[in-house]
């Protein structure tokens, strides 16, 4: 009886060790990624100051608004189509309409930004 405790026992550390360190490894590889995406020093900073400020990413309002890439013909053309699908009159949802403005605000203060980069 013993014996199979202790077999219980030390399968079921192994099992728990396997676990920690699978977890460690995905933990430590999406800390990567999100060093990644943030970039680093100053462009970094002031990404993490503006999702602070509007609360959201710009990735989560490039889903928000359904855009793959950057382009502000297309960030206003879906943001007056989502927002006026969303309006209140027409049945819509007034939190479905701030997401959508919130989210072009933050494409908008993007788009501004890597505009400045780009002006000398």
């Amino acid at each position: 009886m013993a014996k199979y405790i202790a077999q219980i026992l030390v399968l079921g550390t192994q099992v728990i060790g396997r676990a920690f360190a699978r977890a460690l490894r995905q933990e430590f590889a999406a800390s990567q990624e999100a060093a990644r995406r943030g970039g680093g020093g100053e462009k970094g900073a002031s990404r993490a100051a503006a999702n602070a400020r509007t609360g959201i990413t710009v990735e989560e309002a490039q889903q928000i608004l359904n855009i793959d890439k950057l382009d502000q013909e297309q960030v206003n053309k879906n943001f007056e189509y989502l927002f006026n699908a969303n309006d209140k009159s027409k049945g819509g949802s007034f939190y479905l309409q701030s997401k959508v403005v919130r989210a072009k605000e933050r494409l908008d203060q993007e788009l501004q930004s890597r505009k400045q980069e780009t002006d000398p």
